[in-house]
């Protein structure tokens, strides 16, 4: 989510405030529908209902394109189970009305 960062001098000059925004995700999930990490979904933009996330296997093949408002990566891809490894993901959001770009990855336990 937003928030304002407040940089103060020390030697007393001043002090100058920015908003800065905050882009989190989980590092794993379990989709073993136990009630707990089920699904895998970017946390702090869902202020940006404009952003879009997409979920890669290893070898770059998109497997999920995502809302943040929605509920999240089952885990699936065409209605089957994907297995345990590292997945990729990339947001591309705006920002002041600046297209921006957040790469990173995750884990899938079974």
């Amino acid at each position: 989510g937003d928030h304002i960062v407040t940089i103060v001098d020390q030697n007393g000059c001043g002090s100058v405030s920015i908003p800065v925004g905050v882009i989190d995700y989980p590092l794993f999930f379990t989709p073993n529908q136990d009630g707990f990490h089920d699904t895998w979904n970017i946390i702090g933009i869902a202020s940006n209902p404009t952003a879009q996330i997409y979920i890669y296997d290893r070898f770059g093949k998109l497997l999920k394109q995502l809302s943040p408002l929605g509920p999240g990566w089952d885990g699936t891809y065409n209605g089957n189970p994907m297995p345990s490894s590292d997945y990729w993901f990339q947001v591309i959001y705006d920002e002041d009305d600046i297209e921006k770009e957040f790469r990173g990855h995750f884990t899938l336990k079974r």
